[in-house]
């Protein structure tokens, strides 16, 4: 925990932000998705990538795995056994210029009052998404530092069929 509150205060105090490069964002999440696998498995769900276009970003890219790495984590912690976290990356049709990676899980949701509170630092919401369940509410305070740290957007929506899906927003920095 210690180390997370630690990854949290460099975060804030805006401690990497002058280290960026350029992030092939379809390299990073094929890796990520490659070491999620097995922990999805060991949970009995999957991790699967679809819907991938070409697209690059400026940001350092230990914080943006980083980011991503703890959403992925916390969707196949909350998923239903059998079912997958899927993972896409896609263009924002009504942001020209951006992209948007979405990660959505098959579980509980969350309540709709809560949705904009899961990102902020020790917040448990449900009983779904209670302390027993492990963790500290942390690791979604985390992503949202270090997307907002370059410039990017994020944000929880529940699906109408069920489970939770997270949007981040980043500005591309290749030609479209």
């Amino acid at each position: 925990m210690i180390g997370r509150l630690l990854s949290l205060s460099r975060l804030e105090a805006g401690v990497d932000s002058a280290s960026t490069e350029p992030v092939d964002l379809a390299e990073l999440l094929q890796s990520l998705v490659g070491d999620a696998r097995f922990e999805a498995a060991a949970r009995g769900c999957r991790v699967t990538l679809h819907k991938t276009v070409p697209a690059t970003v400026t940001a350092s890219a230990l914080w943006l795995h980083s980011a991503l790495e703890n959403v992925v984590r916390n969707a196949i912690k909350y998923t239903r056994e059998d079912t997958n976290v899927e993972i896409s990356l896609r263009d924002e049709r009504a942001q020209p210029g951006w992209i948007v990676i979405q990660v959505r899980d098959h579980g509980p949701g969350a309540p709709e009052k809560d949705l904009a509170r899961l990102f902020e630092p020790f917040v448990r919401v449900s009983e779904a998404r209670d302390r027993e369940s492990g963790g500290y509410g942390l690791g979604l305070a985390i992503a949202d530092r270090a997307v907002r740290l370059f410039g990017g957007e994020i944000a929880a929506r529940n699906e109408p069929d069920g489970g939770l899906s997270v949007l981040i927003r980043l500005r591309r920095t290749d030609t479209v």
